[in-house]
């Protein structure tokens, strides 16, 4: 599926992907220097974005994975956290890096960060490939940012809609006939 006819248009290519996460990760690695972070990503769509930022890492790290959704299987937040799978490795004084593919309203990662700190983490970070600050309903404090991105239904490395798209390795701006 490497070329869509329901893509409008590429928002960021394979290479400015893996460009930007390089530099996510040395930056990452400079900052828990002389630590094993434990970096959970946020499934679905933050797997590959996971597994080329651990890649890309020069630091060990453990990794988990949780999947927590506020949308319900729509477009649109619904505003209520639903935990499908919670982590399996204990997050008590570790330094935990929260991996997510995008961050729109903010709800679902706000929450997932509360539930880091309630179980008692040491620290609690968060990286996210995309971020639409202007969907933000929660103020959610986001330390790592691959792109800035306006107000588009973007798929592609990782993301989808209606599980389609994921395995693209771009990320795209779908038509809108798509999914109105």
């Amino acid at each position: 599926m490497k070329n869509c006819n329901e893509i409008k248009s590429i928002m960021f290519s394979e290479q400015q992907i893996q460009e930007r996460i390089e530099q996510m990760a040395k930056q990452i690695a400079v900052d828990y220097a002389g630590r094993r972070p434990l970096v959970i990503g946020v499934l679905k769509g933050a797997w590959i974005f996971v597994a080329d930022l651990l890649r890309s890492l020069e630091l060990p790290a453990d990794v988990d994975f949780i999947c927590a959704s506020s949308y319900g299987g729509g477009t649109t937040t619904t505003g209520e956290l639903t935990l499908l799978k919670d982590i399996t490795m204990d997050c008590r004084r570790r330094d935990v890096l929260l991996v997510e593919d995008i961050i729109d309203s903010g709800i679902t990662l706000s929450r997932l960060k509360d539930m880091m700190i309630e179980r008692k983490a040491k620290s609690v970070n968060i990286v996210t490939l995309l971020s639409k600050p202007s969907r933000r309903k929660v103020d959610v404090d986001v330390k790592y940012v691959g792109f800035e991105i306006p107000d588009e239904f973007v798929v592609g490395y990782g993301m989808d809609y209606d599980e389609r798209f994921r395995t693209l390795n771009y990320i795209g701006v779908l038509k809108e006939e798509v999914y109105k």
